[in-house]
């Protein structure tokens, strides 16, 4: 009892409470490096505000007025988006359009994305090039060169055509040109992007523990069983990213539908993506007002999909955590 109450005093003198010399050097270090860092993070967060912030704030004004290049801005109110859900057919084609082209592609694109996935996860010589190669479509897809060149090949005289005559069909379709195929052409050229999403899920698989394919195998079960029942739960997260991913990528497809339509959204308006919409209504009618307003109703689009497949993932998406 004297011992403690004598260490109780000794901790009661002059410095007691204050920081052991270790930790406050600790502290003030971790704290110089917080300030360093937010150094650094200055550009990033001036880029931020003046190339992003900025300029969706100054839309979002200019959705609620008649902004022209040509004229000043007018306080309207309300009247662009009245006018775009009750008087203007083409933003329903656009939106009809680009739901097609969403749902349409991006489950094909993830289903042949982990298809190559699984292949390229075996071992055989040469993956690593393999898998480079087969990458390389995303760096090139969505470039405006390759739309040119997806134009030529799927024109009336391009190597689609001209094989299919060698195969005895005397007169293929113009298929870019045709409204009836058109948007088929771009689905496709989606599909080909495959190369991000197949790098995502071989990562992915890369994370599936050897031991259940070995037991699953003792068990007896085939090679397909082992793919719905081990695999497929296990990479249900990745999945998952990557569709959400893919699903607001392609909501934002511009190139190739201004390429192959020649800006138009023709023929017929089969191409006429909602981005392209947008940007015709923006550059080519110069009513900026209402191309903001677009822009906004995309916005909540995207993020209206976006938030039902995070509430529907509950359902169909397996966490080792159990999603905390």
């Amino acid at each position: 009892m004297t011992s403690l109450l004598s260490r109780r005093t000794a901790g009661a003198g002059p410095g007691a409470g204050e920081e052991p010399p270790v930790r406050r050097r600790r502290n003030a270090m971790h704290a110089s490096e917080g300030r360093w860092g937010y150094l650094f993070l200055t550009p990033w967060f001036i880029g931020l505000a003046i190339l992003t912030a900025g300029p969706m704030l100054v839309s979002l004004y200019y959705s609620f007025t008649d902004f022209s290049l040509l004229s000043s801005a007018n306080w309207v109110g309300l009247d662009n988006y009245e006018r775009m859900f009750t008087e203007d057919d083409r933003f329903l084609s656009s939106v009809a359009v680009t739901l097609t082209y969403v749902f349409v592609s991006v489950p094909l694109q993830l289903a042949f994305a982990l298809m190559v996935a699984v292949l390229l996860n075996r071992a055989m010589r040469g993956v690593s090039a393999y898998r480079a190669l087969y990458y390389l479509p995303s760096l090139l897809g969505g470039s405006v060169a390759v739309a040119v060149l997806w134009r030529q090949v799927f024109g009336r005289e391009g190597v689609v055509n001209v094989v299919l005559r060698g195969l005895g069909w005397e007169n293929p379709p113009t298929w870019i040109a045709d409204p009836d195929f058109a948007l088929w052409t771009l689905i496709l050229l989606r599909v080909w992007e495959f190369g991000s999403p197949m790098v995502i899920f071989l990562a992915g698989l890369r994370q599936v523990p050897a031991e259940y394919y070995e037991a699953a195998h003792v068990d007896g079960a085939s090679a397909l069983q082992r793919f719905f029942k081990i695999t497929l739960p296990i990479i249900t997260p990745v999945i998952f990213l990557n569709a959400i991913l893919q699903l607001i990528g392609a909501f934002q497809a511009f190139n190739s539908a201004f390429i192959v339509s020649g800006g138009t959204g023709g023929p017929s308006d089969s191409t006429l993506f909602y981005t392209l919409y947008i940007y015709i209504e923006g550059f080519t009618s110069f009513r900026m007002g209402y191309a903001s307003a677009l822009a906004w109703v995309l916005l909540g689009i995207i993020a209206l999909f976006t938030a039902i497949n995070f509430a529907l993932s509950r359902f169909w998406v397996h966490y080792e955590d159990g999603g905390r």
